[in-house]
């Protein structure tokens, strides 16, 4: 984690930019938020080092890069647009530091494409969410601090109505035809996550 501000100054080079000043520390203030247990600067920097390993497989990697950065800098326990409200800073973000408008709606759409509403429209989008979905088929111990993680971050709702939702959202995952349509991510993390999600639906 020590490393992000130097990787954050990589990516804007990287478009031969210069980021707003004093972005890097809002960003990660924002993801070091106490009310966050899952949603966490541990989330950002396994997403990025995911990304890493299969950045090979990007259209336009900086978008992607970009869009992890900010696809869960705004995190309300209790809201529900945080995607909505995460894309809207990164444009604006975006933008001030010089990113021309094309790019800037490119990363709107990544982050948008993580509500998890909708099949993604773009090799790019499914890339991205992959990585963020890559959790769902963590070694098992990782699995069972993600499961405790979430948990906390819904402590406020009560625990049978936490179990009767928490289980949707699984099962619902669980229910789809791939949950990865990116094949080097599905190859790798398809079948441990199917194993997670079943096992986590019958602790419930």
């Amino acid at each position: 984690m020590d490393l992000l501000p130097t990787r954050w100054l990589a990516t804007w080079a990287a478009l031969n930019l210069a980021p707003p000043s004093g972005l890097c520390k809002q960003l990660l203030r924002a993801w070091d938020e106490p009310q966050r247990h899952y949603h966490t600067l541990q989330h950002l920097t396994q997403c990025l080092a995911l990304f890493d390993t299969l950045r090979a497989h990007a259209e336009q990697p900086a978008d992607i890069e970009l869009a992890l950065w900010f696809h869960d800098a705004i995190y309300d326990v209790q809201g529900h647009d945080n995607e909505a409200r995460s894309a809207h800073w990164a444009v604006q973000a975006l933008a001030t530091g010089g990113v021309d408008a094309a790019r800037c709606q490119r990363v709107h759409d990544l982050i948008m494409a993580t509500c998890h509403t909708a099949l993604p429209a773009s090799p790019d989008q499914a890339l991205l969410v992959d990585i963020d979905l890559a959790i769902l088929g963590a070694p098992d111990v990782r699995f069972a601090e993600y499961t405790r993680q979430i948990g906390a971050e819904y402590a406020w709702v009560p625990p049978q109505v936490y179990a009767v939702k928490r289980r949707a959202v699984l099962q619902g995952f669980l229910d789809r035809k791939q949950i990865y349509t990116t094949p080097a991510v599905a190859q790798r993390l398809e079948q441990p996550a199917k194993a997670n999600l079943a096992k986590a639906i019958s602790s419930l």
